[in-house]
């Protein structure tokens, strides 16, 4: 199971008011490339959205439903993108004085990306899932206060460890 944490300078409840808007799912998810439908429910648990991934002209239509939806602190989602499988991702966001912890954690739950041997998987994913917590961090800060000088993307990699959270 890969894990990735970063801090962002905003409550939990900008984080879940961007988890909880299916129409930015392409924003922040790295390989989602667009959305197609977003269920009048959404998010509760049992809806779906439903987005293309990957890079033109090769995309591929499938979705992901929610499996917990328990705002501002926790969200479970399993993603679909088939031919690869299946992924259970979990979102959980802890309060930090003014600013908030937000840890993605990924595995494989069916499919082919199953058999990939766990070292070589998680590296791949924490890549993935670093660049899909800037691209939250933007995204949140972004609502928490517009031209923020201590937003994390605008001082990115400054006093940053290696997996995204600030150094403490």
């Amino acid at each position: 199971m890969s894990r990735n944490v970063r801090e962002l300078q905003c409550t939990p409840e900008d984080v879940f008011r961007v988890l909880g808007d299916g129409w930015l799912y392409p924003s922040w998810v790295v390989g989602a490339s667009r959305m197609r439908e977003v269920g009048d429910d959404w998010p509760q648990a049992g809806s779906a959205l439903h987005h293309s991934f990957g890079v033109w002209p090769v995309l591929i239509d499938d979705a992901t439903i929610v499996e917990e939806w328990r705002p501002p602190r926790h969200m479970v989602m399993r993603a679909r993108g088939w031919p690869i499988g299946e992924a259970r991702v979990t979102i959980d966001v802890k309060d930090r004085g003014e600013a908030c912890v937000v840890r993605i954690q990924e595995e494989a739950v069916s499919g082919p990306g199953r058999f990939v041997p766990a070292p070589l998987m998680d590296i791949l994913l924490r890549w993935r899932n670093a660049e899909t917590l800037h691209r939250l961090a933007y995204l949140a800060e972004g609502i928490a206060a517009r031209h923020s000088p201590g937003a994390t993307a605008e001082r990115e990699g400054v006093g940053v460890g290696d997996d995204g959270a600030a150094d403490t």
